[in-house]
């Protein structure tokens, strides 16, 4: 496949700005190595401790208010929750819960019985109560994660020394999954209270394998706790390092100033290290990722308002050529908003195919658009991040070269921060984003997408989901069928609403699904246990030296 000319002569101007980086860059990093190989105090193998770099920013470890990939996946190793996942699959276990709950006739009672002899990092002991408490605690604070249960959950009790009764306002059939959620972990009655904005950013006492001995803006220490109820880690503790940039990471772990590295490096860096793997000893850990990206279409601006133009970007995005000139073939293609981690997943955008030009040229002329009348999409992304871009700049190149002027794409960017505080204010006409679940369920990839509480066909989605995420869609049948799958128990007719949904999305284009990311982990010689959990956590207590 010919590449764009544009294109290619931005990346050859790429190409000279980085022969002249790599030389500055190897400078750099021979000064850094002898650096960070003096001064690192944490990583080597004669650290008993499990040492893991990132860049990922920890804003908080309260669990009512933690919505962050990175403070999520610290909850998920400091605290248990009641149930999970058995490691290495999305099979739904007990936790703190000793079995799946009994389900009342009506679907709006959840009685779940509890485990015994559990004991909190302070050493007050586990029971209903204290369940009871931590949920009610996540709702009632009004933090960012709150409405998740809030909207759903009647009310919460002890209804026994170790029996918790759940009540739901309406059945919800991913119930049980949503209770995997980090932020629903068991927290200590007697380290915590219960009032809108009481939150301990910096305090972490629950009943997981380790306890939190430092949270710096460097380095957050995790200590064993000792009277853990499960299995104890195989480390001695385990040291987060944090990173201000992928360089500085990926130099630490180059230079093995910590033991692992994961989930920030850039495809360039990912590459450079698999290609020394094999003679440096290092282990790559992968798995297939759950983490979608895409872009949301504003159907309530001109010219998305026509279904047609909607249809005509989403036939032009051309996932083989992103994966291959951007992302580095590190990626998934995605043809659906679900996963196809999911058996529900339905590859219904295949139908536009990839750079289909003749299929979007006919959609354009049918929406009256020609050369001497070109539809102008302005393709908004984040200012801070490169991939995306990356990934503007080519779905522009593809549209100069074979849209024959019909289409135009506007390239514009905002910082992130910025851009999420206006999103549900309609000011952008498109926006490349990415969205990690909060659940291991495809309800989690469908309702905060396409869901609307207020709104109509002509006016668009005035309050929901989808206003909030900037599409403003609105389908009274989709609403409905959204209603329907998250009460179906059937599994296959639950499959089967969904699907129904997927295909209405395809045809309607409220968003274009463009890929998945891969999770990587790389991981220095005599380092074991690093795994990589399907539902894109890194369990810590597994690693050993």
């Amino acid at each position: 496949m010919n590449y764009p000319k544009l294109l290619s002569k931005r990346w050859q101007r790429l190409s000279q700005f980085f022969g002249l980086f790599s030389l500055c860059f190897l400078l750099v990093v021979s000064c850094a190595s002898q650096t960070t190989t003096q001064n690192s105090t944490l990583g080597g193998a004669s650290n008993p401790r499990v040492n893991i770099g990132t860049t990922l920013k920890v804003r908080t470890l309260d669990p009512a208010d933690s919505y962050e990939i990175a403070s999520g996946n610290l909850l998920y190793n400091l605290g248990d929750r009641l149930y999970t996942y058995r490691s290495g699959t999305t099979e739904l276990t007990p936790q703190l819960a000793t079995a799946l709950p009994t389900i009342s006739d009506d679907k709006l009672t959840y009685t779940i019985p509890l485990r015994q002899g559990v004991l909190f990092h302070d050493g007050t002991s586990f029971n209903a109560e204290a369940m009871a408490f931590s949920l009610n605690r996540f709702m009632e604070n009004e933090g960012t994660p709150a409405f998740l249960l809030k909207d759903i959950v009647e009310s919460v009790n002890a209804t026994g020394e170790y029996e918790l009764t759940i009540k739901l306002q309406q059945p919800f059939a991913a119930f049980p999954e949503l209770l995997t959620f980090p932020g629903t972990a068991a927290i200590s009655p007697q380290a915590y209270q219960i009032g809108t904005g009481q939150f301990k950013p910096d305090t972490f006492v629950g009943t997981g394998p380790y306890k939190l001995a430092q949270f710096g803006t460097d380095v957050i220490r995790l200590d064993v706790f000792e009277d853990y109820w499960g299995d104890k880690p195989k480390n001695q503790g385990v040291d987060i390092q944090l990173f201000t940039s992928s360089s500085n990471l990926f130099n630490a772990f180059r230079t093995r100033a910590i033991d692992v590295a994961s989930g920030t490096l850039d495809s360039e860096q990912i590459k450079s290290l698999e290609k020394e793997t094999q003679r440096q000893g290092w282990q790559e850990i992968t798995a297939d990722g759950n983490s979608v990206n895409y872009m949301v279409l504003n159907v309530n601006s001109e010219p998305l308002n026509r279904v047609e133009v909607r249809q005509a970007l989403a036939a032009i995005v051309d996932r083989n050529i992103l994966n291959q000139r951007v992302l580095q073939d590190l990626a998934e293609p995605l043809y659906s908003l679900i996963p196809d981690t999911f058996p529900s997943h339905k590859p219904v955008f295949e139908q536009y195919g990839d750079g289909n030009a003749e299929k979007a040229k006919q959609l354009l002329t049918q929406a009256g658009f020609s050369q001497a009348n070109p539809a102008v999409v302005e393709i908004w992304y984040s200012s801070n991040s490169t991939k995306r871009s990356l990934v503007a700049s080519t779905l522009k190149a593809i549209a100069d070269q074979k849209m024959d002027g019909i289409l135009q794409l506007e390239l514009k960017s905002v910082e992130s921060t910025t851009a999420f505080q206006n999103l549900d204010k309609g000011i952008y006409p498109t926006f490349l984003l990415d969205w990690y679940a909060d659940y291991f369920d495809p309800d989690n990839y469908i309702q905060p997408f396409l869901d609307c509480n207020e709104g109509s066909a002509t006016e668009g989605c005035k309050v929901g989901a989808s206003q909030n995420h900037g599409s403003f869609y609105y389908n009274t049948e989709v609403v409905n069928l959204i209603r329907q799958q998250r009460q179906e128990t059937d599994r296959d007719k639950r499959y089967a609403i969904l699907g129904q949904i997927q295909d209405i999305l395809a045809r309607d284009v409220p968003f274009i699904p463009m890929w998945l990311d891969r999770d990587y982990a790389f991981a220095q010689k005599g380092i074991n246990g690093v795994r990589l959990e399907p539902t894109q956590k890194l369990l810590f207590s597994s690693i050993s030296k």
